[in-house]
């Protein structure tokens, strides 16, 4: 029966480990310094060797011949656990047994002494799917754990697992899988099956897999699959990830750069009625532009055509606007009804921004005059506020409601601005502590919500609350949407920040204005206190000496 290349190829020995060098070297030093934990927490995106390396570490702790904290991979032991027979090795889906009674079950287990190992290992995957009560139950035993028992909990979302358990486990965070680890990878595979490929077929593999090896073995797969004469070819590669044309992405850019929106909008129709999908088009068009840039900045070159040389002439400004045209489209072509309608759109502003980055010089010859006609429509304005101060009636003009914006609530940013002004020394260390692990916030949550939450910042926090300003309004607007927000954040932030407060997405150009507002008022309530304190002064001064008013100062009766 044919194995698939990911349970073929997966790594047995800490040193097969792609990418994850930290979390191999400290569980291999570990294992040769008898410095055994009873729980262990590996997180991480997926395919990135979780459950690779809980194997290797149950294999390595129990191998009696074990150097230097490799396994041997040779002895009774480590063939059993690698075939999944060891009875002393337990592997637990938590997504089908989330119940408080299997947990009980292994914690009733765990009590007993290992049949053939030197340790008992429970290996519970995807282990943020266990139920409330089962959460307990596990507390339970990682509170009191059993001598020679060793629990390895693995899981993709780390922000669902309770405080309570991450504070008694010892925590390895897994990464993404470099492209180029991956692509490395790949190409070692290729060479042991004794199978031709192209440099470019393998890149395109390794970026769809988005850092996950097993995403890219089994992309690979189904290439070799595909493929009659054992080679896996860029174009077969594109067929079996959906991806653009390099060819087709290469004219694109080239009748934007010539302004042929037609003809653009052309080779869009054509890559739809390839059945190619809008919301990858506009990815892999925004990765082609991110080449041009690394090109032309001096890096490597992994496009070999004269047509994106052609399109290297591009100026780094108008590729830069093209990114921004592209990024600002992507959430309406992901997410909309029409999304090739949407496309069209951003292929029309692709090709007029670029037109008017190179026409800078056709601004109208008769500046001056319209300079001189705003000005004389200012001369009427005073005359109009002029004319109101007198009380004289004058016409007004209704202003057009522009288009829907995000709602602030403006009562409550102002209530927070009060709140954090009252006790501001306590709000300035909420506020530090909070920007200080903002970074391993955002690095714990899954990359859609990452990227929701990009050109985000803390700018205000207390003990209850906290607001994040966007440079976006679009993406403030979608983060109050998310109902699961505060969820979301709650065990995060508390671990690395020391408290969980309510999160408040503003608009950045919208905080600034509040805030202007908020001091506006502060002062203007300062100078009140101040001027009600000089009137009462003023009642207590004799007649004849006005002149000590300036050295007289009025103490409250206790």
């Amino acid at each position: 029966m044919y194995q698939a290349l990911y349970r073929k190829y997966r790594s047995q020995t800490f040193d097969e480990m792609v990418g994850q060098e930290v979390v191999a070297k400290t569980l291999k030093q570990a294992v040769a310094s008898k410095k055994i934990s009873h729980a262990y927490l590996f997180s991480g995106p997926r395919g990135t060797g979780k459950t690779s390396a809980a194997k290797i570490f149950a294999k390595a702790m129990n191998c009696s011949h074990q150097a230097d904290g490799e396994p041997c991979n040779n002895c009774d032991i480590c063939h059993d656990i690698t075939n999944g027979s060891l009875e002393d090795v337990i592997e637990i889906d938590a997504a089908s047994n989330n119940g408080v009674d299997e947990i009980r079950e292994i914690r009733d287990k765990s009590t007993y002494a290992p049949s053939r190992a030197t340790y008992k290992v429970y290996i519970i995957d995807e282990v943020h799917m266990l139920s409330t009560g089962a959460f307990n139950a596990l507390l339970k035993t990682l509170e009191e754990p059993t001598e020679n028992v060793v629990f390895i909990l693995a899981t993709t979302e780390l922000h669902k697992i309770p405080a309570t358990i991450l504070s008694r486990v010892q925590r390895f965070e897994f990464k993404a899988i470099k492209t180029k680890a991956i692509k490395e990878h790949l190409a070692d595979i290729l060479k042991k099956e004794g199978l031709s490929f192209d440099e470019e077929a393998l890149s395109l593999i390794a970026r769809r897999a988005e850092g996950g090896m097993r995403d890219a073995l089994s992309i690979l797969d189904q290439a070799l699959s595909l493929t009659n004469d054992n080679d896996v070819s860029l174009e077969i590669a594109e067929e079996i990830t959906g991806s653009i044309s390099l060819r087709a992405l290469d004219q694109y850019v080239a009748d934007l750069l010539a302004h042929e929106t037609q003809q653009a909008l052309s080779d869009l129709d054509t890559i739809f009625n390839n059945g190619k999908s809008m919301s990858r088009f506009a990815t892999d068009l925004l990765n082609y532009l991110r080449d041009l840039l690394v090109v032309q900045a001096g890096g490597e070159n992994t496009h070999h055509g004269e047509a994106f040389d052609k399109n290297l002439t591009l100026s780094q400004e108008t590729i830069f606007q093209m990114i921004d045209v592209v990024t600002k489209s992507l959430p309406e072509i992901k997410n909309g009804t029409h999304p090739k309608i949407y496309a069209e759109m951003m292929t029309i502003r692709l090709s007029e921004n670029n037109q008017k980055v190179h026409s800078v010089q056709d601004l109208p010859d008769n500046v001056a005059q319209e300079i001189e006609a705003l000005k004389s429509e200012i001369k009427e304005l005073k005359k109009s506020l002029q004319s109101l101060e007198k009380g004289k009636p004058f016409k007004v003009t209704k202003v057009q409601k522009t288009s829907f914006r995000y709602k602030v609530d403006k009562d409550k940013v102002m209530t927070i601005m009060r709140e954090t002004v009252a006790d501001s020394q306590k709000s300035r260390e909420y506020l530090e502590a909070l920007k200080g692990s903002w970074n391993e916030i955002l690095d714990s949550i899954s990359p859609q919500d990452r990227a929701l939450l990009m050109g985000s910042e803390p700018v205000l926090a207390n003990s209850e609350n906290a607001i994040l300003a966007f440079d976006a309004a679009f993406n403030a607007e979608q983060a109050m949407k998310r109902s699961d927000l505060n969820a979301m954040f709650g065990n995060i932030m508390s671990q690395a920040s020391g408290f969980s407060p309510k999160i408040m997405a503003v608009p950045r150009a919208e905080f600034d204005a509040i805030r202007s507002e908020f001091a506006h008022s502060l002062k203007a309530d300062k100078d009140d206190s101040q001027e009600e304190t000089t009137e009462a002064t003023k009642e207590f001064i004799p007649e004849g000496f006005d002149f000590l008013a300036d050295k007289i100062v009025l103490e409250e009766e206790s």
